[in-house]
């Protein structure tokens, strides 16, 4: 493959994170005990988590000109990214809403995703130099399945690794799976694209299996904690997740291990050391509050890596 850039295309929103005991319920108002506001959005999480594991980052996306979008625009030049984001007049920058478990760091989210929710494959024939020259092309479902397949279908053409995150879970076209060199859905995802309930590794397996048959080259499961599972027809690796403290937030979780997947595999890490990068960047993320803030540095994973090689070579 070739190695240099990593072009994502996906969504920016601003996270709205509260933090209390429990959901509140229908017509309820409970005190929540903090709140923070920060950048977001699959697209841009993983565009920010792979600049800060090293890649270079080309970011497509449409933000509203208000508030929020200023702040995407400060958050990809202090990360490095660059940005290829049209700005839309009259139509308003996304928003999700976060609510995290103070006791174990579990999260439900709503996302709005604004002016990113009207992504075309215009916005992705706009940017096809970008993907011509790039390592990596990476999209997820944030942003309407149109432009997720005009990007596939360019990276396709010019040469470039494809990861798909199929987040969040939707039906999906048959003919999305064969422009997948990786598809990297979670438990949850798996199991709405295939039928197949995960309690176990082997039902990852089947999982997998199932994804193949649909024409995707490879498969990653991500399991949390447990790791994440690469499968192929030329292997199947289960990555174990690194203990790297305590669990504060989890919501970034998913987007820090695909944007470090892809970073490593940009600069020419097999599959499964790009897995396992991937692992100990998400590892890192979920001991820190917020999806894009959460994101660990380069030195700070290849730290965690150099733990792990250590603890082998010592037999631990």
């Amino acid at each position: 493959m070739k190695r240099g850039t990593v072009v994502i295309l996906g969504i920016y929103v601003t996270d709205l994170a509260f933090r209390a005991e429990r959901m509140p319920l229908i017509g309820e108002t409970i005190p929540g005990s903090a709140f923070a506001m920060g950048p977001g959005g699959k697209g841009s999480n993983q565009a920010v988590a792979a600049a800060r594991a090293g890649a270079d980052v080309i970011f497509c996306t449409r933000i509203g000109a208000d508030a929020f979008g200023e702040i995407a625009q400060s958050t990809w030049r202090a990360e490095g990214i660059t940005s290829r984001a049209t700005v839309l007049e009259g139509v308003s920058t996304g928003a999700a809403h976060i609510y995290v478990d103070e006791r174990t760091g579990g999260n439900a989210i709503i996302v709005a995703a604004g002016a990113a929710g009207t992504l075309c494959p215009a916005d992705v024939d706009a940017i096809e130099a970008d993907i011509a020259d790039a390592a990596v092309f990476v999209t997820q479902l944030e942003q309407p399945i149109p432009a997720a397949m005009r990007g596939l279908e360019l990276a396709r053409k010019h040469g470039a690794t494809t990861v798909f995150n199929p987040a969040p879970a939707l039906p999906l076209p048959d003919d999305i799976y064969p422009l997948c060199d990786y598809i990297t859905p979670n438990e949850t995802e798996a199991t709405a694209l295939t039928g197949i309930a995960i309690a176990s590794t082997d039902d990852a397996r089947r999982a997998a299996d199932a994804l193949l048959a649909k024409g995707a080259r490879a498969v990653i499961v991500t399991l949390g904690e447990a790791g994440a599972l690469l499968h192929s027809a030329e292997e199947s690796v289960l990555v174990p997740a690194f203990d790297c403290g305590r669990v504060v937030e989890t919501a970034g979780a998913g987007d820090g291990f695909t944007g470090g997947f892809a970073a490593a595999l940009a600069r020419g890490e097999s599959p499964s050391d790009a897995v396992r990068f991937g692992c100990a960047l998400a590892s890192l993320s979920v001991t820190r509050a917020g999806t894009a803030p959460s994101m660990p540095t380069l030195e700070e994973i290849n730290a965690v890596l150099g733990e792990r090689r250590a603890a082998v070579s010592n037999g631990a």
